[in-house]
């Protein structure tokens, strides 16, 4: 089970303010909120102007929505229980007989200790809302001339990762674009979307700043993982201030070269060597960022900001 990660007096304060605008609604568990209709208006503009920046791209982008679980398998292939054992969610369920559903039913008044009345399925919660567009992508053979671009939408992750820090949300919306194609392609496109995603956010009115960054890998094995990550670059992040004793990051543009198309066999009429690259957007974290920065009430909030969410900016 993951430590709680505490959050710092700022953030627990800003927290406190979430909660009592209504914004953010408490479920008893840290990092799992119910969001009020203000908070949610917010997400939904903002996640409907990443929408609006995507049509631009150089290439159509393809719409594709995945459920929030994928089979326990992909997860295991991909190696993600090998870098962030500490974060995966996995599905259980009952498998018992009629006696033990009564005993089950008996611990669970109590509160007491029922996970051994469970056996684990078939299905994980997805962690990065990416991973279930790559089989689907491979299995579609050759990639066309150009790659293929997708927009995933904003679609639910999950991180175990209990934490008082408003912004560490262990369920959350993660705005996910993929690219696939040649390495050239690929990189130029991710460093396009990187400078794109700083001019929407500093657009908003948010400091927004970039900076080479690596995952949270587990273990001295993920040390050495994320030491790699940096020093070739493969993940940058843009962070800003949510009340943290640094910035948070709100979007990240992740390089795989050909960990994917290698893990899926994935080519390229011509042959070439086929990379993909991510970027996602934390959709909760940007709306938490624009509250932080420009206050709980949006009604108060400029004219010129307030114009640039409407679908017609």
């Amino acid at each position: 089970m993951s430590e709680l990660v505490a959050g710092t007096a700022e953030q627990l304060a800003f927290l406190e303010e979430l909660t009592a605008n209504g914004l953010l609604i408490p479920s008893g568990v840290p990092g799992v909120y119910g969001r009020g209709t203000a908070f949610e208006s917010l997400r939904l503009a903002l996640d409907s102007l990443v929408t609006r920046s995507a049509i631009d791209d150089v290439v159509r982008v393809e719409r594709m929505a995945f459920p929030p679980v994928i089979p326990r398998r992909q997860l295991e292939a991909i190696g993600y229980l090998g870098s962030f054992p500490h974060l995966a969610g996995s599905i259980f369920s009952f498998t018992g007989d009629e006696d033990q559903a009564v005993e089950l039913a008996e611990h669970a008044a109590a509160h007491e200790d029922w996970s051994s009345f469970q056996s684990q399925t078939d299905l994980v919660l997805v962690p990065a809302a990416c991973y279930p567009s790559y089989p689907a992508i491979a299995a579609r053979g050759d990639l066309p001339d150009g790659g293929v671009s997708l927009d995933l939408g904003g679609s639910y992750v999950f991180r175990n990762e209990p934490s008082s820090d408003p912004a560490r949300m262990q369920m959350f919306h993660q705005r996910e674009l993929v690219r696939f194609g040649s390495p050239d392609v690929v990189a130029d496109w991710r460093q396009r979307w990187c400078d794109r995603a700083l001019e929407l956010l500093r657009g908003l009115g948010l400091d927004a700043q970039s900076d080479v960054a690596s995952d949270p890998f587990f273990g001295r094995t993920g040390r050495m993982l994320a030491r790699s990550q940096r020093s070739q670059a493969l993940k940058f992040e843009v962070g800003v201030p949510i009340g943290g004793v640094g910035p948070t990051a709100v979007a990240s543009f992740n390089c795989h070269r050909e960990h994917f198309s290698g893990l899926y066999g994935m080519s390229r009429s011509d042959g070439g060597e086929v990379h993909t690259a991510c970027v996602g957007f934390g959709l909760e974290r940007i709306t938490l960022a624009m509250l932080f920065e420009h206050g709980c009430d949006q009604q108060a909030w400029s004219t010129e900001l307030r114009a640039q969410l409407e679908p017609s900016a």
